[in-house]
């Protein structure tokens, strides 16, 4: 059991950002904390996209299994890699 809160937290410290560097979240703050199985099965933590300066967030799924990926907000000729499935 997760939450897109801790799930996004660790992503955007991958990227050097914190919650601090939210521009703008789909979702509200009770829904970044509703707990869910991010384990493989169903998918079941609600659609979200938060922006910050430098990235967009998103959830990421394969079989079920949920987590959070993101790319880079403006052009910087990094490839991205294929999501979910690959």
């Amino acid at each position: 059991m997760d939450n897109w809160k801790n799930m996004i937290k660790r992503e955007m410290a991958d990227h050097g950002e914190d919650f601090d560097d939210t521009v703008s979240c789909t979702i509200t703050e009770n829904e970044l904390l509703q707990k869910f199985d991010d384990g493989f099965g169903s998918v079941e933590g609600v659609p979200f996209t938060l922006w910050t300066a430098k990235r967009v967030y998103f959830p990421a799924s394969y079989d079920g299994a949920e987590w959070v990926a993101s790319v880079s907000r403006n052009p910087d000729a990094t490839p991205t890699f294929h999501v979910g499935g690959g």
